[in-house]
């Protein structure tokens, strides 16, 4: 007995002595933080963070691949208990919601291919592109409806699919199961700084809309008798619908397929109706507010594209504030156009709209007279741009001052010349840079090395032989010491303070690209020969997220916004083919207003400032079609006018009346409703 007792705690030790071992050979760590967040996530394991289970998502947020917030099934409750776990502070997420892309089924396609036992659309795509000839559209086998996690998507009569705004959590797996990118996430705020691409469907009136609306939206709300909801898909993009309406050189129309058939559906009269609905009844519509930042920016210029960035500025969750000269703000849009065109009450009302918004508007202060871009700096702006308007707005300041220099080191040519040829003017520092001009840049070249100048640049974006100035003078040029940079723009100014120590200069390609590296170059003074000032937004330099005290004097640095769609080239300030003028196209100014405020953005979230790569430009080929079968004729609706004799007796009376809202109706229905080679196919009967 003895024996066996022996026997058996020997064997209990050997087996301890194994397990010891073993559970040193096998044994994993499990960091407590990973089972704490664990322990956090509700254990659905869903897949809406874009991890195999809640397990790898823990382990993801722990390694910080992941974010405390990631957890769509979770809710903020779930966020706020792991970001205690992990040490960090939730900031308010805006919500994502799928948004499908795409206007029309499988079924109204000219020709398709239909597989037998094919059912997804990944596999669809294997076989030559799926089952509509469009490169961009839905396959409609509802692939994505099979994978949302929380029953969010179902598949519609139409064979495309819909998404239920109170089960969508935005966890994005309906986008990555989408071969094709027609299911897509997007938010309020991803809408006002969105550009067409040439990978999403798009109709030609919105590609040649300057201000990116979704005309094709607004308008089928307007004939479903929703003119408010109109009014707030246009103020998705364009603050100004009402001026718009009025005064819009309407390039939509231009492009309009209906051209094909007989006349352009109205697209300007209709977004006047709908705008003047909301007025006419005092409901003011606003687009969606992104959640509070605590940032603030500061806008020079009240005019069209001031407004415009200073109000999406604040729809991205920003404070904004418009500092504006005259005693009104408005601009050219207030003091260049007349009444009979633009009443007075309509802007104000407008103005009035963004002003509801929460931008403030500080008039009667003049940039380099009242403050200046140091000052703002030092008022804790996180940045500054400027929106002073184009050569026109110069030339309607009856009291401009051409002592005063509203921004660092820079000046007008014109001004240069003048104050030289006067007799005053201050001398120039020892490094001159001069944009542009033809001869009169060459004169104030030659002057400012006769007032002492060491470097004296001439910078301009053609070459050699294609610029504005004779071989023979350039050459005499060159012998009296002036350098000239050709194909070359200024990308950045950087200085301290109020003064302006040194501009980036790059080289552009034929192509309109950056080559090379960009240069810095030491530069006191910078005069352009555009007549304006460029638009650029100014930032401190020298902070972090840890120490956000500004140097003293200020440290400063500029950046531009993207080059919109209409712009030549990408590269530096002052691009061709970009808008010079409120009066040419207000439309204009304001898709640029709300670009500079993207460009913000971007900037502010550590992105790098530029376009989407494929977005669509003024030159770009996009898909589209020469001829409309069936599509009958139906005549345009004409805009009423007062009389000649009205006109007479109160010459202040807006000439256009404006559609009754039959008319409004009538003419919503001549929309086809486009996207690249589609569009509805209707006959006279059915549009009445």
């Amino acid at each position: 007995m003895i024996g066996g007792l022996i026997i058996m705690g020997g064997l209990g030790a050997l087996v301890g002595i194994g397990l010891a071992v073993a559970s040193k050979v096998f044994y994993v760590y499990v960091d407590p933080k990973i089972e704490a967040v664990n322990e956090a996530l509700p254990g659905a394991n869903c897949g809406g963070c874009g991890y195999p289970g809640c397990s790898s998502n823990a382990a993801a947020i722990v390694a910080g691949e992941s974010s405390p917030s990631s957890c769509v099934a979770g809710g903020p409750d779930v966020a706020v208990e792991i970001a205690e776990i992990m040490g960090v502070k939730i900031e308010v997420r805006e919500p994502d919601i799928a948004m499908p892309g795409c206007k029309y089924g499988f079924q109204d396609a000219d020709v398709r291919y239909i597989y037998e036992g094919v059912n997804d659309c990944r596999a669809a795509m294997l076989l030559d592109g799926g089952s509509k000839i469009c490169p961009i559209g839905c396959l409609g086998l509802g692939t994505c409806v099979k994978a949302c996690p929380f029953g969010a998507l179902s598949m519609g009569t139409d064979n495309l699919p819909v998404v239920n705004p109170g089960l969508c959590t935005g966890c994005g797996t309906c986008e990555r199961v989408c071969p094709k990118h027609i299911i897509t996430l997007s938010s309020n705020s991803r809408r006002f700084n969105h550009e067409y691409t040439t990978d999403e469907c798009s109709a030609p009136c919105q590609r040649a809309c300057p201000a990116g609306i979704d005309i094709p939206a607004y308008i089928k709300k307007i004939s479903e008798g929703k003119y408010l909801e109109a009014v707030r898909i246009i103020k998705e993009s364009n603050p100004f619908p009402l001026v718009c309406g009025r005064i819009c050189v309407q390039p939509c129309e231009l492009e309009c397929r209906r051209n094909l058939v007989d006349e352009p559906v109205a697209i300007n009269n209709l977004k006047r109706f709908a705008a003047d609905y909301a007025m006419k009844s005092g409901q003011r519509v606003q687009a969606p507010r992104a959640p509070e930042t605590g940032k603030r920016f500061a806008v020079i210029g009240g005019g069209a594209e001031g407004l415009t960035a200073a109000y999406f500025l604040n729809r991205l969750g920003h404070d904004s504030t418009v500092y504006e000269a005259a005693s009104e703000p408005g601009g050219i849009l207030r003091s260049g156009i007349p009444e009979n065109r633009l009443p007075r009450d309509v802007l104000d009302w407008e103005i009035d709209d963004i002003l509801n918004a929460g931008v403030q508007i500080i008039t009667r202060q003049k940039l380099g007279k009242d403050y200046s871009i140091e000052s703002l700096l030092k008022d804790n702006f996180s940045a500054v741009f400027i929106a002073t308007g184009g050569w026109d707005t110069q030339l309607v300041e009856k009291d401009r001052d051409r002592s005063l220099r509203p921004l660092p080191g820079v000046q007008l040519l014109i001004d240069f010349i003048l104050d030289r040829r006067e007799g005053k003017g201050e001398r120039p520092g020892e490094n001159v840079m001069i944009i542009g001009g033809g001869n009169a840049a060459l004169e104030a070249a030659r002057t400012t090395i006769k007032e002492g100048a060491k470097n004296v640049y001439m910078v301009f974006r053609q070459s050699r032989d294609d610029a504005p100035i004779s071989n023979g003078e350039i050459r005499r040029a060159e012998e009296e010491g002036i350098q000239f940079c050709f194909q070359s723009a200024v990308t950045k100014m950087t200085g301290e303070g109020n003064r302006l120590t040194n501009v980036e200069l790059a080289g552009i390609s034929t192509e309109g690209k950056l080559k090379g590296e960009p240069e810095l170059k030491p530069v006191d003074i910078l005069l352009t020969g555009t007549g304006r000032f460029p638009e650029l937004i100014y930032v401190p330099r020298g902070t972090s997220d840890e120490d956000e005290t500004l140097q003293e004097p200020i440290q400063w640095e500029t950046f531009n916004p993207y080059a919109g769609p209409f712009a030549e080239q990408d590269i530096g300030i002052f691009r061709p083919g970009e808008v010079t003028s409120d009066y040419r196209a207000v439309v204009e100014a304001i898709g640029a207003g709300r670009r500079a405020s993207s460009s913000i953005q971007q900037y502010l979230n550590g992105m790098s400032v530029e376009a989407p790569e494929n977005m669509i430009r003024k030159h770009t080929r996009v898909l589209s079609l020469d001829k409309l079968e069936p599509v009958s004729e139906l005549p345009r609706q004409e805009m009423p006018h007062l009389s000649l004799e009205e006109q007479l007796n109160d010459p202040c009376l807006e000439i256009a009346v404006g559609y009754s809202e039959e008319q409004a109706i009538k003419e919503s229905k001549r929309c086809l409703q486009c996207g690249l080679i589609c569009y509805r196919r209707v006959d006279e009967g059915e549009m009445h």
